[in-house]
C-alpha cells in the first residue's frame, strides 16, 4: 500500500520539507478524502476572487478548515478575513522582518519564555517560567505593545522557519511543540498584577495562532493545583487531556522521557547548558545549516526596523478581535499564555 501523501496545487506550493502529518488521522495534511480536498479548493477560489493571495498554500486551508470547521465551527472563509484583517492591522508581515527586541535579556529576567531543541519526537519545545513574572518591573524595561509584538514575531518564526527546519530533521511534517510551563514560584498573589497582559496574549493565541499543543508539561505544580485540574478535566476535550501532564517538583523522569536531558536546560534537570544561557541561544534544528533555510517571509524582503518608543498602554491596532462564534461541537478554547497552544473546552 502507497504511503499517504498531501495532493499538492503547483500553483500555490512550494514546500522544501515532508508535508504528510504522522497523525493518521482524517482531515490531517496527508490523510484528507477527496471531499475535503474539494472544499479547500473551493475555499482557495473564494478567497482568491475576493482578492487574496498570501496564505492560499495547501497547508494552510488544511489547518484553516480542519480546525476552523470542526473545532469552532466556524465559517472558515469569514475566519480567513477576519485573520488577514488583524495581520495587516497588527503589521505582522513588517514586524516579522524588521521588529528589534533588544530588550530581551532585561526582559527574561522577570520573565523567560523560549524556544530550546527539540524533544523525542523532533519538535521544538517550548518553555515558560511564570513564577518569576514581575510586570510592574518589566514595565520599566519595556511595555506591553512591545511584548505583544515579540509574542506574535516567535508564533511567526514558530511557522517558519523552526517547524520545517524540524520537519526536515525528522522526515515528516511537524506542526506543534512540546511545552514546558515552569510553576515554581507562582502564587494567587501575583495573578491579578498580570491578568490583562496575560488575557491579551492568551487571545492572540487563540484566534490567529491555533492548534500548536503537542505535548504540555505543567511542572512544579503548587500544592492544591492538580485536584483542581483534576475537575477542569471534565470540561476538557479527551485528546486534548491525554496531552496535558500535571507534575510536582519531582517531574524530572517523565520529562526526561520526553525530552533527552542533553535537550534539557540543566535548570530542569537535563544536561544542556548553552554558552551564553539556554533561554537566550534559540539553539535547535533552525540554527543548524544542514535543516534551516531561508524562511519565506525573509525571502520577499523588507527593510523598515521597528524600534517605536515606549507606550504604557496598547493601542487599539494590538487590540486582540474575538471572532465570531456559530456554535459546534466545542464551545471555549483557553489558550496558554504566550505559547500559541490551546485547550478545547468541550459541552
Amino acid at each position: 500500500m502507497a504511503a499517504p501523501k498531501m495532493k499538492l496545487d503547483p500553483k500555490y506550493d512550494d514546500y522544501d520539507y515532508p508535508t504528510t502529518s504522522p497523525a493518521v488521522q482524517s482531515g490531517h495534511p496527508g490523510h484528507t478524502t477527496p471531499e475535503q480536498d474539494a472544499q479547500v479548493h473551493q475555499l482557495r477560489m473564494q478567497l482568491g476572487s475576493a482578492g487574496y493571495k498570501e496564505r492560499l498554500d495547501t497547508l494552510s486551508m488544511v489547518g484553516s478548515s480542519s480546525f476552523w470547521a470542526v473545532v469552532r465551527g466556524l465559517n472558515i472563509r469569514i475566519r480567513f478575513i477576519e485573520c488577514e484583517k488583524w495581520r495587516k492591522e497588527f503589521g505582522v508581515d513588517n514586524l516579522v522582518r524588521n521588529f528589534n527586541y533588544e530588550e530581551k535579556p532585561k526582559v527574561f529576567e522577570y520573565y523567560p519564555q523560549y524556544y530550546h531543541k527539540t524533544d523525542k519526537d523532533g519538535r521544538p519545545v517550548y518553555i515558560e517560567q511564570l513564577g518569576k513574572i514581575d510586570l510592574a518591573a518589566m514595565y520599566k524595561i519595556t511595555t506591553a505593545e512591545r511584548m505583544l509584538q515579540n509574542l506574535v514575531v516567535e508564533y511567526e518564526k514558530l511557522a517558519d522557519p523552526r517547524l520545517p527546519s524540524c520537519s526536515r530533521k525528522s522526515g515528516t511534517l511537524l506542526e506543534t511543540c512540546c511545552t514546558i510551563m515552569d510553576l515554581k514560584g507562582v502564587g494567587l498573589t501575583k495573578v491579578s498584577s498580570v491578568y490583562a497582559y496575560v488575557k491579551q496574549a492568551s487571545t492572540i493565541s487563540q484566534n490567529y495562532y491555533p492548534e500548536r499543543l503537542g505535548k504540555l508539561y505543567l511542572i512544579n505544580a503548587p500544592w492544591g493545583f492538580s485536584p483542581v485540574f483534576n475537575v477542569v478535566k471534565g470540561f476538557l476535550d479527551p485528546v486534548t487531556v491525554s496531552k496535558i501532564h500535571v507534575l510536582g517538583s519531582g517531574y524530572a523522569h517523565e520529562l526526561l522521557a520526553q525530552v533527552p536531558a542533553e535537550n534539557l536546560p540543566k535548570h530542569f534537570g537535563g544536561t544542556c547548558t548553552c554558552k551564553g544561557g539556554c533561554a537566550l541561544s534559540d539553539m535547535g534544528p533552525w540554527q543548524d545549516l544542514q535543516w534551516t533555510k531561508p524562511p519565506k517571509w525573509e525571502r520577499q524582503g523588507g527593510s523598515s526596523t521597528i524600534n517605536n518608543q515606549p507606550t504604557d498602554t496598547i493601542p487599539n491596532h494590538a487590540q486582540p478581535q474575538g471572532g465570531p462564534r456559530t456554535g459546534g461541537q466545542i464551545d471555549e478554547i483557553t489558550a496558554v499564555p504566550g505559547s500559541g497552544h490551546q485547550v478545547p473546552m468541550k459541552h
